[in-house]
């Protein structure tokens, strides 16, 4: 699940960074926002979701101060992959994450946080490829077939008596 996370978040980066400036800006009712935005808020969260675990973050992390180049999109895409990966493969279903700051403490599952994860990632390249349709261009198959497919998960054999 989190390798097609980390697949299908690189192919939509690579189709999006051939997109022009005007169409980044462009957003479809119903959606996050612009495809820019959603792509950095997508990426932000994933960013966010590492951190609140173990306080790392990348080695450049994004900034809310600043506009990300595709390849700092990137390149944090991958880091936050690799961890919420090694996240995923050290949780047990007891495994606490707890937030605490002068007001509150937080408490929440580490797995139910990786849910999260996944389906917040899912709805947002989801809201990207509706934002591109509407562009009048056909966004990249993203579904877990397309990730079997290319990766080389998805094997057929055909057995004798078939033409």
């Amino acid at each position: 699940m989190f390798e097609h996370n980390a697949w299908a978040n690189v192919k939509l980066l690579d189709f999006c960074s051939r997109l022009s400036d005007e169409q980044l800006g462009a957003t479809a009712v119903g959606t996050f926002g612009t495809i820019r935005g959603t792509l950095m808020h997508m990426i932000g969260a994933e960013q966010g979701y590492v951190e609140r675990v173990n306080g790392r973050t990348p080695p450049k992390p994004l900034s809310r101060d600043r506009l990300p180049t595709f390849e700092m999109l990137s390149d944090a895409a991958a880091w936050t992959s690799s961890q919420m990966l090694e996240l995923a493969l050290s949780a047990h279903a007891d495994t606490l994450v707890e937030e605490v700051s002068p007001e509150e403490k937080v408490e929440y599952n580490l797995t139910d946080l990786l849910v999260q994860a996944v389906g917040h990632s899912t709805e947002h390249r989801s809201q990207i490829a509706t934002t591109i349709t509407q562009l009048g261009l056909e966004p990249p198959d993203l579904s877990g077939w397309a990730w079997m497919e290319e990766t080389g998960a998805f094997r057929i054999t055909y057995l004798k008596g078939r033409d």
